[in-house]
């Protein structure tokens, strides 16, 4: 047990005062707030009483109790705490409203044009309630049976009138919902049905957060609610002004102004946003924010028609021949404004699929994605459950132009909606992985916010399960593309997306075994089409057991290359990797159906046909031939072996097995942002494999052996080793040193091979050089003189 000194007392007595004094003094200056007048002098003339005579008589007293039990810590804390605190009084949270409905809207909302999104979905709320609600009480359709939505602007004015014929609000219902940030008559109204015996009723009701209303003042000095609920016999008029603290209340008593039923919103927009007043622009936002929105909605436009009208003449003219001429017309156009319907289109996904016909479907993919051609596929699909969705997805049948980027985020290509009412077109990175951003299609969320963000998307459970099933269910699509009986489908998909695909086997791989069977790749006994995985796995020997690869910048260069000699032999079928994105794709796959992938072009590779006693052989006999070789090299080099893949070559440079292959370092050194001074540390070791059967390296060995290993020989290593970098895909470190060997070696071959001497030349020559050698021997003085 712990013991205290004296001093440690006094010191906890000190302590104990301080805290004291600090925990009376706010209580007792804070209390005249929440008093009367009266009781504040009260309150007042307590607050010294507390300070000297009745603090010092309790700290005697807990100053006895401590030194009585001084050997125990918590016997001084027990004495504290037997006297009795002030009680605590409590306070509510107050706020400048102005200022908290500012960072509200601005927070939830950073685009202005949703304003009209959520205000029409407010309005569709409303006709909901009263459709739902007549179905047991018929008389609430009485006085207006149409349910729609009718939107009016006035440029001039600078205002937009939404009206709706629903179910409207009393007087007690604007102040809880309009007064009440944040409070949702929607989401109280499902919160009802849930408690009824009408909880299994299906209902599309949109908002259910209270704050939609409040994106009015994005655009809006003002806002005028007016409202008629058939529930009661008089209709308000809610009022409110963007950045005051206040709102009123009162009764219509305008004839002309009065409903029928359901609500009349006016927004007086600001100076900055009266373009939206453009009736135009108001019909754009509607078809593209609410075009599914289940009632219909009417935007008042401008119209015109063509008609014929007579010119008047000048009368003069008309009475100078005295005769009727047949009266002269122009073609005019009569302009007027009137209703139309905006949102004419329903939303096909909502439809069964067994009742959309491929040419809806192909129909509707064109309007809303402006495409001129068909999709390969389409999916049209319902998940229920835990979470609950409704979506139609497409294969698009050529990639977009210009974009030539597969991992561009901004395609714009999944529009994603919330019970019919569209949000953005900007979240496909959230609902689809970046390789698979080709994939076009809307989504259709019913546990979705309204007023969703990417942060909130990021985050949700909900959003992480509806990508997993569109993921699958995009999947399912290429893969049916893959089996059709048209084979040139595919071929066709694989032209314009194949790149994305192989990028999946990098960032994805949870989905390997989705990716793998859609592969295709050149292959050494299929130069001219492409095949699958599957089809290389089937055509596979008895005998072989890996899936052997080699990588290159072109098919001519990879059937060409050393590495496939004693492959072809053994009819071994090797795919050729052409693409730079190939190789690192099929390295993360690392195998398929239980075969691993094998680089050609690096050491150690095992074709099944080890014959150890003859390897044994060749060790003895070329052994020290490899260790000169290696010598003459150095570090350039890390061993000299005997190759078991060459027959027709004199020897190949192979690549470690952990490091970069060749192809893969010519990659890396044509990288624009490459770092170059990281080539040497990633560079792979490389071992010169040399073939024991050619003559080259007989002569070689023998010229070892016989003690002949002079500068020619070792000249010979040289342009050796150079011909095999350039043939094994590596780029030569000095071309003009290289070219200059080469020319060495072909002065030597060349050598007197087709030049000989000079008399030889002269016999030799040809017949327009014989008259002149004629002519000189008739001609001689010798036999001149002899006939003679």
């Amino acid at each position: 047990m712990y013991r205290l000194s004296r001093h440690s007392v006094y010191a906890i007595l000190r302590n104990g005062a301080a805290r004291r004094r600090n925990s009376v003094a706010p209580i007792a200056s804070s209390s005249p707030l929440n008093n009367s007048a009266g009781n504040s002098d009260t309150e007042s003339r307590s607050y010294p009483a507390l300070s000297t005579g009745e603090f010092s008589t309790r700290t005697s007293a807990l100053s006895l109790r401590s030194v009585t039990f001084l050997g125990k810590r918590y016997e001084s804390t027990a004495a504290a705490s037997d006297t009795s605190d002030p009680p605590a009084e409590k306070y509510e949270y107050q706020a400048e409203v102005s200022r908290l409905m500012d960072l509200i809207v601005h927070s939830l909302y950073s685009n202005k044009e949703v304003f009209l999104r959520e205000l029409i979905s407010n309005a569709s709320d409303a006709l909901d309630k009263l459709r739902f609600l007549s179905v047991t009480e018929p008389g609430l359709l009485k006085d207006a049976s149409d349910l729609d939505i009718r939107i009016q602007t006035d440029k001039e004015n600078g205002t937009i009138t939404i009206i709706d014929t629903g179910i409207g609000m009393t007087r007690q219902e604007l102040v809880e919902c309009l007064g009440t940030i944040a409070q949702s008559g929607t989401a109280k109204f499902l919160k009802a049905l849930k408690d009824s015996k009408d909880a299994g009723a299906d209902s599309n009701l949109i908002g259910q957060f209270g704050v939609g209303f409040y994106s009015a003042f994005l655009v809006s000095d003002r806002v005028v609610v007016s409202t008629k609920s058939p529930k009661s016999d008089r209709q308000y008029v809610w009022e409110g002004v963007a950045n005051a603290s206040s709102y009123t209340i009162r009764e219509e008593t305008d004839h002309d102004k009065l409903l029928p039923r359901g609500t009349r919103l006016t927004l007086y927009l600001k100076r900055d946003d009266k373009d939206f007043a453009h009736p135009e622009r108001i019909q754009r936002l509607v078809k593209n924010y609410s075009q599914f929105v289940s009632f219909p909605i009417y935007t008042w436009q401008e119209k015109g028609f063509t008609k014929e009208v007579e010119v008047d003449e000048d009368p003069a003219e008309a009475n100078k021949d005295g005769a009727e001429k047949k009266k002269k017309t122009k073609t005019v156009v009569e302009r007027y404004w009137d209703w139309e319907l905006t949102n004419e289109t329903q939303p096909i996904w909502l439809r069964s699929p067994k009742e959309v016909t491929t040419e809806e479907y192909n129909e509707f993919y064109k309007k809303t994605f402006s495409e001129y051609l068909e999709p390969l596929a389409s999916s049209h699909f319902t998940t229920e459950g835990e979470v609950e969705f409704r979506s139609i997805l497409y294969v698009p049948a050529i990639a977009p132009m210009g974009r030539e980027d597969i991992s561009n985020p901004k395609t714009k290509n999944i529009r994603l909606y919330v019970k019919r009412v569209f949000i953005s077109d900007d979240f496909d990175g959230e609902l689809f992985p970046r390789y698979l951003s080709f994939i076009k299609g809307i989504v259709d969320s019913n546990d979705l916010p309204l007023n969703v963000s990417r942060e909130i998307l990021q985050e949700s459970r909900i959003v992480r399960i509806m990508r997993k099933r569109l993921v699958r269910k995009a999947f399912d699509m290429i893969l049916g593309i893959s089996t059709s009986e048209n084979r040139e489908d595919y071929e066709k998909f694989w032209e314009h997306f194949g790149k994305h695909l192989k990028l999946g086997c990098i960032e994805d791989r949870e989905n390997h075994k989705r990716l793998a069977p859609l592969l295709r790749f050149f292959s050494s006994m299929s130069e001219e089409e492409i095949i699958s995985l599957d089809e290389y796995v089937d055509n596979m020997k008895p005998e072989q057991k890996d899936i052997y690869y080699i990588a290159a910048d072109s098919v001519t260069s990879a059937k060409s290359t050393p590495f496939l000699e004693r492959l072809a032999e053994k009819e071994f079928e090797v795919l050729f990797l052409v693409d730079p994105i190939d190789e690192v794709a099929i390295q993360n796959l690392k195998s398929y159906k239980e075969k691993n992938f094998v680089d050609i072009s690096k050491e150690d590779l095992d074709l099944g046909d080890k014959n150890e006693e003859q390897e044994k052989e060749m060790k003895q006999e070329f052994g020290q031939t490899c260790d000169w070789i290696k010598k003459r090299l150095g570090d350039k080099v890390a061993s000299v072996q005997i190759s078991n893949r060459l027959s027709t070559s004199p020897c190949v440079l192979v690549s470690g097995k952990f490091g970069w292959s060749a192809n893969m370092e010519r990659l890396m050194k044509a990288q624009a942002v490459g770092d170059t001074s990281s080539l040497d540390y990633m560079r792979s070791r490389r071992v010169l494999e040399i073939n024991p059967q050619h003559p080259i390296i007989k002569n070689l060995n023998a010229a070892y052996r016989s003690g002949q290993d002079g500068e020619d020989a070792l000249r010979a290593i040289d342009l050796l080793y150079d011909t095999a970098l350039i043939s094994s895909g590596y780029t030569p470190e000095n071309p003009a040193q290289l070219g200059g060997k080469i020319y060495e070696m072909m002065e030597m071959a060349l050598s007197n091979k087709w030049l000989t001497p000079a008399a030889e030349v002269h016999q030799t020559s040809s017949q327009p050089c014989q008259p002149d050698t004629l002519e000189a021997e008739v001609v001689e003085p010798p036999q001149a003189g002899g006939l003679s």
